[in-house]
Parts: structure tokens; C-alpha cells; sequence
């Protein structure tokens, strides 16, 4: 019963009425109506209902079958427009392969327990909905990058320096007692490779001890950088929107059905095409203002007032010319107004906020320098990324994306937890 013959459910509802179909699975939903028993199935391409009477072999099967139990099962498709897909099986034969125990797992579950089962409740509709859609969006990158001639390289998770701020760093006693950090960014490896490959990304976790609790903040997150050499602010925004863009049409493209199990809105998707609008830090700080939100020139950007931005658009934008002081060391500055820097974030619209940070990179070495200086930091500790220029410097530009939230903008989704198979937050590592 579970060797050969045995089809995906989105398959077998493909075949006409009449069909003698075999499908496994696990019980999605069970019932007795009368002396009939529904049993549900799902796979994972999707769901399908059976019927069992009296007069099947396996009614007793039906009737004792648990939730979440795996099962083979096998009879007649038939039409029944009050089914999942239309159509159901009339079943002959159900086989138990394993029997579950009683399912911890209710409709009326709160958030905090299904994160604390969050091994069992990965099996859901819509975490696997999320799955799917995180699968396009993961491939639909890596598409984009290998056609546009960039080259997938590694970088190390343990480091000795931080890039994104030392109060951020995750401390690790390294097997000589010494003390290193997981990774922030992969960004100044990246920035050493672009010497021999010119464009290259990498697609990895980073890890950052913020203690932010919003809807949009993990510990662990899975981070794809690029650098460029050879081009400025303007070069590396078109190579984010047009990567952009090219996932968001590969998920419509793809994951309707997923998209809509999720209830999202896809007129907003359909929109995000390169050109994204440019909005001016000083102009931001403009309409911030006229909202009644406290803030003022200079001031970094949190969550709050991206959202309260986001709000304003219907597709991403760049925001971009931000005050030196709101930005990592590394940052170019503008040399027509050197109190802001070269750099500029991607945010998401409808709330969502920052997916994607990065701008152009200082490639002078007394520039850098007196930067890493001025940001009370020692360049010592800095010594082998300054060798980058001192060797055949060049003008170069980056980025990071933030691979969770991008999933989590693009599926419409409450909480970046609900974009990840197990998130790791302030107050979470298990399971």
C-alpha cells in the first residue's frame, strides 16, 4: 500500500472523476457525520478530502484515525464542489503508517504557545504557505544575482571586529581561551573579494544581541550582501530594485495560491517595478514633522517613524541621505555636504519599513581613518580592512538585505517570527 502509484494531492486532483487514485499524507481534519467518516489529508502540495462509509474496508480506520496521523490512502475521485479543490476521494482503503497521539495544537491557540510548539505547528496551511513563498524568494535571489554577474562566495561566522557597533556583538570563547563574536555582516570580507571578483553576495545568517522587541527584530536573521566595485550610491540602488523587483514578479509568478491562503493584497506587489521613488532624509524629517512625530534633524530613524513614512507609499522607496552620526563609519560621505553620508535605506511600504541598508563605501585610507577615529573606535583594530586600501583601492558600494523581513513584507505577514521555521528573538532560542 506505500510503494509505487502513489500521487501528490495537487496530482490527483488534476484526474478526472472516476479515477482510481492513492495518495499519503498526514490527518489535517477529521470528522463523523452519520456512519460516514471525512478524513482530510494534506501533503505537501496540498489537501484533499476522503469519505468513508460502511461499506469500505478501512471505516473503522476512518473512524479511529487521530489528527496528525500519517496515512496512505486509496479510492475513487469523484466531484463535490463542497470539497477542498472540488473533487474528493471515495475511500476504500486507509492505512495508519503512524498513529498520532492527541494533537496539542488548537484553532483558538495563542502566539506564545504556538512558538513554544513551533516544531509541530510548521505542519500549518499557512507556515507552509510562508515556507513556500520564502523558497521563491530565496532561489529568486540567487537567480537574479548568477544572471547579472555576480559571484556567490563564504565568509566566516566567527570575527574579531565589529562592523554594526560593539554593543550588538555576541561574544564566543574561541578554543584558546580568546574571545571572538558571530558575525554582523559579511560586509568587509565581501569588500576584500570584490579585488578579484568585482561583484560578488553572499547569502548567510548574521547575528545582532539587540535587545529591540518590535515586530521586525531577531537575533538570528538571514542576511544576503552584495558589493560592487566600481560604482557609487546611484549604481548599487539600481542593482537593489531591480533585485527586488525580480523576486517580487518570480513569487507572483509562483506562489498565487500560497499568497492567497495568506489573505495578502497583491495590487501592491504588482506595483514594485524599478524606478523606486528617492525620498531626502531632510525631506522625511519634513513629513515626519508635519504627522506630529517627534523628531529632529540628525536623529536615526527607528521603527516608529519607517512606518509612520511607509505609510506614505505604495511601493518601496529610498530614503537616503542620512547624517553622518546615524551611520556605521564606513560610509562615504557626500563631498558636496560632508555632514551627510552616501548611503540610503530600502524601505518596504505598508508599514513594513527597512529591508535593505547599504550606500557607498569610504575607499580612501586617510578618510577612513580619521572616520574610524572620529567615531571614537581604534583603527587598529581595523588594520586588515584598511589594507584594502592601501592596495589598489577602487570606488565601491554595497548592501545588506534583510532576507526575514522581505519575506515578511512580501507575504503580508503580522510578526517577522511568522517569516522564519524558528525564530530566535530577545526572549527565545527554543525549541
Amino acid at each position: 500500500m506505500t510503494g509505487t502509484g502513489i500521487l501528490p494531492i495537487s496530482e490527483a486532483l488534476k484526474l478526472q472523476p472516476g479515477a482510481e487514485v492513492r495518495v499519503r499524507g498526514w490527518v489535517y481534519r477529521r470528522r463523523d457525520l452519520g456512519d460516514k467518516a471525512f478524513v482530510v489529508v494534506r501533503d505537501s502540495t496540498g489537501i484533499i478530502q476522503s469519505v468513508f462509509t460502511p461499506e469500505s474496508r478501512s471505516h473503522a480506520e476512518a473512524r479511529r484515525v487521530t489528527v496528525e496521523s500519517s496515512v496512505v490512502v486509496q479510492g475513487k475521485l469523484r466531484e463535490d464542489p463542497r470539497a477542498p479543490g472540488g473533487k474528493e476521494i471515495q475511500g476504500e482503503e486507509l492505512v495508519i503508517i503512524g498513529l498520532a497521539e492527541n494533537f496539542p495544537i488548537r484553532r483558538d491557540a495563542s502566539r506564545e504557545f504556538l512558538l513554544n510548539v513551533r516544531h509541530l505547528a510548521v505542519r500549518s496551511r499557512k507556515m507552509t504557505a510562508v515556507l513556500k513563498i520564502r523558497h521563491t524568494v530565496f532561489g529568486a535571489l540567487h537567480e537574479w544575482f548568477r544572471e547579472n554577474g555576480f559571484y556567490e562566495v563564504q565568509c566566516p561566522m566567527f570575527i574579531s571586529a565589529a562592523v554594526e557597533g560593539g554593543a550588538t556583538l555576541f561574544p564566543v570563547k574561541y578554543v584558546d581561551e580568546s574571545t571572538v563574536y558571530l558575525t554582523q555582516s559579511s560586509q568587509f570580507y565581501l569588500e576584500a573579494l570584490i579585488f578579484s571578483l568585482e561583484k560578488v553576495y553572499t547569502v548567510a545568517p548574521s547575528f545582532r544581541a539587540e535587545k529591540s522587541r518590535t515586530r521586525r527584530h531577531l537575533t538570528e536573521f538571514w542576511h544576503a550582501e552584495a558589493e560592487v566595485a566600481w560604482v557609487g550610491l546611484e549604481g548599487i540602488l539600481k542593482v537593489e530594485e531591480e533585485l527586488v523587483s525580480h523576486i517580487v514578479r518570480r513569487v507572483l509568478e509562483r506562489n498565487r495560491e500560497e499568497l492567497d491562503l495568506l489573505g495578502r493584497n497583491l495590487e501592491g506587489l504588482k506595483q514594485v517595478e524599478p524606478p523606486f521613488p528617492r525620498v531626502s532624509y531632510d525631506n522625511a524629517i519634513e513629513i515626519l514633522q508635519s504627522k506630529g512625530i517627534q523628531v529632529a534633524w540628525g536623529d536615526d530613524l527607528g521603527a516608529d517613524e519607517e512606518r509612520a513614512l511607509t505609510l506614505e507609499f505604495d511601493k518601496p522607496f529610498f530614503l537616503y541621505g542620512f547624517p553622518e552620526k546615524a551611520k556605521a563609519f564606513y560610509h562615504k560621505n557626500d563631498p558636496s555636504r560632508p555632514e551627510v553620508t552616501l548611503s540610503a535605506d530600502l524601505l518596504a511600504p505598508e508599514g513594513y519599513g527597512e529591508i535593505i541598508g547599504g550606500g557607498e563605501r569610504i575607499d580612501r585610507l586617510d578618510e577612513l581613518v580619521e572616520k574610524i577615529k572620529r567615531f571614537g573606535l581604534n583603527p587598529k583594530d581595523y588594520e586588515w580592512y584598511l589594507d584594502l586600501r592601501r592596495f589598489g583601492t577602487v570606488p565601491h558600494a554595497g548592501f545588506g538585505l534583510g532576507m526575514d523581513r522581505l519575506v515578511m513584507w512580501i507575504g503580508g505577514l503580522e510578526h517577522i517570527v511568522d517569516s522564519v521555521p524558528f525564530p530566535r528573538t530577545v526572549a527565545r532560542t527554543y525549541p
